[in-house]
């Protein structure tokens, strides 16, 4: 998951990398999706993210497969290495991560009664050292506890199978199903793709084992963000009923931990048997990209961290909310959804509208404040009006019949992304339109530091006690043990908003 010592050919890697990337980038395009299909699965830290996704976008996405993960925002309160490593998730830990949940429900993540509904699909392997079954039943218990019922939830645990993806077939370069080790692709004589998808869609047609070269397509992914661990370029395939306009659905396929196209080239994409079955059953799958990111960033509970093997954030390196619908990755990754989305015939729930309208063009912040930012954008034919979005959440209360909107609330230094729908008379959205990111000016008030004890700081309102740690009021990051031998230095961001660092 974050290991400090993978050795990679970097001439293979590049090799592997470039195969891939015969034709260049296009703008990702939008389909007729049935919104009310939309699922996720991931391995490894794709399996954690696929789990935050689950919880953040409960509305969206109706079916959710882990591979090797773990529960929502474990390394949210604990250091990444209790919640995998095979290591015991106490109920304690599940009870304060629960409380996020409650807390954030409706506001900060999608209404957490959602999840009752969603179909849950987990695999783990019994000689999974990396994370291993422990993480994966704490996962299971918070499902449970969060209301999915039994005939929602498969639980494969398999003997013999360390941390990899398990297919049913050989492909060059797949490690053996009892090591775990690049590509983390291994032939265990069981079919993980379609126990995932079968688990969300029921019944699937026979898959396609050579799926047509033409039906991968690369495309833009910075157009969604411009966070330092994901790639320029993502990667989507398209069967060719649903490129001719036959409604389909959507899964999205995270890669783990080592696993981008950079690492190992196509296959993640490729070898994991998830376009043999979409190529056969109408469904588009998208496999968002991330990239290696050197660069030591403070994390929730784990300390000053660097991301050197291109894992998903489900530690905090992009900040405190990245469990959230805020989130940075998260927001990303729904923003690609919605873009996919919203062809024209998509509907049913979740990602896109049902109308025909043009996406809007030329969308564009200007006169940022600390705390506003002006959007605008070209009107489109047909419009009655125009919905805005903030990082995939609508902002506006009413109509908006101009083409602009002023966004306010926001906070000082920070960088948001916005995207724009057209909206009929019948109140029906047309397209997503590509993002535009803007960042909000610095406020007035420079920023002030405390260094004392973690029981200090509790007892002077800056912290506060949970599990014998003390974490920063607002952005709740961990400061370690809660006692009168740890000093920690605090910032205050916000009002009553603290975080682990110092001031200039």
């Amino acid at each position: 998951m974050i290991r400090k010592s993978a050795v990679l050919c970097a001439a293979a890697a590049w090799a592997a990398a470039a195969s891939m990337s015969a034709h260049a980038a296009v703008a990702l395009p939008a389909y007729n999706i049935d919104t009310s299909q939309i699922t996720v699965s991931g391995l490894s830290s794709g399996g954690f993210m696929a789990n935050q996704l689950g919880y953040a976008y409960s509305a969206t996405f109706k079916g959710v497969g882990v591979f090797a993960g773990g529960p929502y925002m474990c390394a949210g309160h604990s250091n990444y290495t209790a919640c995998m490593y095979n290591a015991t998730v106490s109920a304690s830990m599940l009870s304060t991560m629960q409380a996020d949940l409650n807390n954030w429900s409706g506001t900060s993540i999608d209404n957490k009664s959602n999840v009752a509904a969603q179909k849950i699909y987990m695999f783990v392997g019994s000689s999974d050292y990396t994370v291993g079954p422990n993480p994966m039943n704490a996962a299971r218990t918070q499902y449970t506890n969060n209301g999915v019922p039994a005939a929602n939830l498969e639980f494969v645990q398999r003997a013999s199978t360390a941390h990899v993806f398990p297919t049913d077939f050989d492909s060059t370069g797949n490690n053996s199903c009892s090591s775990s080790a690049s590509p983390y692709i291994s032939n265990c004589g069981y079919d993980g793709a379609k126990a995932a998808l079968t688990k969300f869609y029921g019944m699937l047609a026979a898959r396609n084992n050579t799926p047509a070269a033409a039906n991968y397509i690369e495309f833009n992914q910075s157009a969604f963000t411009s966070n330092p661990g994901m790639a320029a370029t993502g990667w989507l395939y398209v069967p060719a009923s649903c490129a001719s306009g036959t409604q389909c659905k959507l899964h999205v396929a995270l890669h783990g931990c080592q696993q981008n196209v950079a690492t190992i080239g196509d296959k993640f994409v490729k070898n994991t048997g998830y376009t043999r079955w979409a190529d056969t059953n109408n469904i588009v799958v998208l496999f968002p990209q991330t990239k290696v990111d050197s660069t030591s960033r403070a994390t929730s509970a784990s300390g000053s961290l660097a991301n050197p093997n291109g894992c998903w954030d489900w530690i905090g390196w992009y900040g405190s909310n990245f469990a959230q619908k805020a989130g940075t990755q998260q927001a990303a990754i729904k923003a690609m959804v919605d873009r996919l989305a919203s062809g024209a015939g998509s509907g049913g729930g979740g990602g896109g509208g049902g109308g025909t309208l043009a996406a809007p063009t030329n969308v564009a912040t200007s006169n940022a404040t600390a705390s506003s930012m002006s959007i605008g954008w070209s009107a489109v034919g047909g419009a009655a009006s125009y919905n805005v979005y903030r990082n995939s959440s609508k902002v506006n209360a009413s109509a908006v019949t101009a083409t602009s909107y002023s966004d306010t609330g926001l906070a000082a230094s920070t960088t948001y992304s916005w995207t724009v729908r057209a909206v009929d008379g019948g109140g029906a959205e047309g397209a997503v339109s590509s993002p535009a990111s803007g960042t909000t000016l610095a406020g007035s008030t420079p920023a002030t530091c405390f260094t004392a004890s973690n029981y200090a700081h509790t007892t002077a309102g800056r912290a506060y006690q949970s599990g014998g740690y003390a974490l920063a009021n607002g952005s709740n990051q961990n400061m370690g043990l809660w006692n009168v031998f740890v000093t920690t230095t605090l910032k205050q961001t916000a009002p009553n908003h603290y975080v682990i660092g110092t001031c200039p």
